[in-house]
C-alpha cells in the first residue's frame, strides 16, 4: 500500500486500502477465492470486480464517499466482457464481496471465524 501522502484525498486512500483488504480477505487461508494469473483474464477481472464491490460497500458502511478511481475505469472493459459471457457474474461477485466484507468486519471486531 502506498503512503497516505501519495493520494489526493483521504477517500481515495481508504477506497484503495479497502480494495486491497478485499483482495487479502480472498486469500487461500481466508476465503480462498481464485485470483487469476494476469491482467485481462476472466478470473483476474472477476477478482477486481469483487474488490471494487467490497471496497464500495465498506466505504458506505463507514459513511465515506466512494470516489471512482482510474483503476476502476480501466477494469470496466474487462468486467463488461465477463458480464456478456456470464450474466450471473455480477450476483456471484456481489456474493463474494459480501463474504469479504463480513469477514473483515468480524476481524475488526475481534471475532473468530
Amino acid at each position: 500500500m502506498p503512503e497516505k501522502a501519495q493520494f489526493t484525498s483521504a477517500g481515495e486512500y481508504y477506497a484503495t486500502l479497502l480494495h486491497e483488504l478485499t483482495h487479502w480477505a480472498g486469500g487461500g487461508p481466508r476465503l480462498n477465492r481464485t485470483k487469476g494469473n494476469s491482467f485481462g483474464d476472466h478470473n483476474y477481472a472477476y477478482e477486481e470486480l469483487v474488490a471494487e464491490l467490497g471496497a464500495a460497500t465498506m466505504m458506505g458502511d463507514f459513511g465515506m464517499e466512494v470516489e471512482p478511481s482510474v483503476n476502476s475505469a480501466e477494469y470496466l472493459a474487462h468486467w463488461a466482457t465477463a458480464l456478456k459471457a456470464d450474466a450471473a457474474i455480477m450476483y456471484q461477485a456481489a456474493r463474494d464481496a459480501g463474504k469479504a466484507v463480513t469477514y473483515l468486519h468480524k476481524l475488526a471486531e475481534g471475532e473468530k471465524e
